[in-house]
């Protein structure tokens, strides 16, 4: 059993974790994620990327958003409570050196696992120019933690809210258009933004590192849940990623197969969503009669 020790939530649908995990906090490197099930046995296995850790405490932080039955039940878990087990580090971490100027572009809650590594990247010293971008203000994350290690911070919102409104390709456009153009770009976030970061970043030949987010079951390369079509072949984001070069990657295909479950995954949210208001209507039940 994996205790909670905080838990914060940062928008409506999206809550920050720190968890006790000493041997994961230990081994970890920036780019992997773990498996989190909430019960020790026949619970669903919830991919989910680490965005910090401290070994001293033994502890590493977890940042997610309730799309479904079981990341509702996990944000509903208070400091003291514990997960039934988290396994990992998994996947391949990010390869870092010095690489020269590095954009970082992070959408929503990928802001969570660019932090490791803008923080990695930094430390290899790398000039790091971040991208942080939300479709509105209350849904940007991390944004101190970003700022605290670039050299430079870009915010950007979909409708004006904070920041400059725009999407994040467009400062990505301008960075590359300049002279010098960056060495790299790593962007994290929904497909959509990830593969329209990779066509800004490819009529200037900026390599451009992507982190996939694909259906996964067991995380280990067994069930092929997610696999993606990397440069004509077939790659497990589990083993082979979760990383791969976004000018390389079939985005079209991995959004179609995003979908197989969308209908099951929106009536869990529907459902999880009346939960929480009966329960809500409960307390207030409860408390009224006690008055």
């Amino acid at each position: 059993m994996n205790r909670i020790v905080s838990k914060y939530q940062l928008s409506d649908e999206v809550f920050r974790i720190e968890v006790e995990a000493p041997m994961i906090a230990k081994a970890r490197k920036p780019g992997q994620f773990v498996i989190v099930m909430l019960e020790e046995e026949f619970s669903e296995r919830i991919p989910l990327t680490i965005a910090d850790a401290d070994p001293d405490r033994g502890t590493i932080t977890l940042i997610f958003q309730t799309v479904g039955a079981s990341t509702h039940r996990l944000a509903a878990r208070k400091p003291g409570d514990s997960v039934g087990g988290i396994l990992g580090p998994l996947g391949n971490p990010t390869h870092i050196v010095n690489f020269g100027t590095v954009v970082c572009v992070g959408g929503g809650i990928g802001v969570a696992p660019l932090h490791p590594i803008a923080q990695a990247l930094k430390k290899a010293g790398n000039r790091v120019i971040a991208i942080v971008g939300a479709r509105t203000k209350e849904l940007i994350v991390m944004e101190a933690e970003i700022r605290a290690i670039a050299d430079e911070t870009i915010v950007v919102t979909d409708d004006g809210t904070y920041g400059r409104k725009a999407l994040v390709t467009e400062p990505l456009k301008e960075l590359c258009g300049a002279s010098p153009k960056p060495d790299l770009a790593v962007a994290i976030g929904p497909p959509i933004m990830m593969k329209f970061c990779a066509e800004a970043t490819r009529p200037f030949g900026v390599h451009t590192v992507v982190s996939l987010n694909t259906i996964m079951v067991d995380g280990t390369g067994m069930c092929g849940g997610c696999r993606v079509s990397v440069g004509g072949e077939t790659k497990f984001v589990c083993v082979d990623g979760p990383e791969f070069d976004g000018h390389l990657v079939d985005f079209d295909a991995m959004m179609f197969r995003l979908k197989s479950y969308k209908n099951q995954e929106d009536e869990a949210h529907h459902r999880c969503h009346l939960d929480l208001e009966i329960d809500k209507a409960k307390d207030t039940g409860r408390l009224q009669r006690a008055d």
